[in-house]
């Protein structure tokens, strides 16, 4: 589904539904938004935040969850000395209210349409807008296969982490994990940076012709991106999304 221009280019009311720990630096904020459009997966929206004195400052969050209805999931780290996640992350709390813009985004988005086999790659945070991908995969009729890559610095650090292992044994998706700092006590697998042989044994090879969705630190997702080109992927078929200095 589609939202209509004129249906994304205003800003909403929104007030938090609930409000979940992800991990010790990370919320899962669950808002309600009459008249919300409905998103397709990938997509992000901008938050506004008031204060008293009118002061406003805009951030922009990617959506955890996509489809329709009036219920907006989004996944939220902190970012140090940052001006507005900081209170997202540790002090909102179910019946605050926000703004909301969007949806937002048409390039880094997952059309169930399209019958190319799924390869998910993500760094810290950017697991959120790719959780959104494998959620649609996963609850709707589309039958392509999914993989996901997801570094992370240790398990507590993991945001969505109960549920992706879930999804890892349960058979709904191949799910690689990559642990950069600390593994869990029975992990068999080395731990530091993601390398190059790591995403060739984890990843789709170039002959099945993989769409790419690639999310993360701006670092990371460049490392990702160049590793995959050098090994025949077109850079057509990877689409990338990254925050953090350039």
């Amino acid at each position: 589904m589609t939202a209509p221009a004129a249906a994304r280019a205003v800003w909403r009311e929104a007030e938090v539904v609930d409000s979940i720990a992800a991990t010790s630096t990370a919320r899962v904020l669950r808002l309600s938004a009459p008249g919300w459009p409905g998103s397709r997966p990938g997509q992000h929206v901008d938050v506004r935040l008031t204060a008293e004195d009118g002061y406003q400052a805009v951030r922009s969050y990617s959506l955890g969850l996509a489809g329709d209805g009036d219920t907006i999931e989004l996944g939220v780290a902190e970012v140090p000395d940052g001006e507005v996640s900081p209170y997202l992350v540790h002090d909102i709390a179910a019946g605050d209210a926000l703004e909301v813009l969007g949806p937002l985004g048409g390039y880094f988005v997952w059309h169930p349409d399209d019958p190319s086999p799924v390869q998910l790659i993500a760094g810290g945070s950017g697991i959120v807008p790719l959780r959104a991908m494998l959620r649609a995969r996963l609850d709707g009729p589309a039958s392509q296969p999914f993989r996901l890559l997801f570094s992370v610095k240790t398990p507590e650090d993991a945001i969505y982490r109960d549920e992706l292992e879930d999804v890892g044994t349960t058979g709904g998706a191949g799910v690689t994990w990559i642990y950069t700092r600390r593994a869990p006590a029975s992990w068999p697998g080395d731990v530091g940076r993601l390398t190059a042989e790591q995403l060739d044994a984890a990843a789709w090879p170039v002959e099945d012709d993989p769409t790419i969705f690639v999310c993360g630190p701006t670092a990371f997702v460049e490392f990702v991106a160049r590793a995959l080109v050098s090994r025949g992927h077109p850079a057509a078929r990877i689409k990338t999304e990254r925050f953090g200095g350039a």
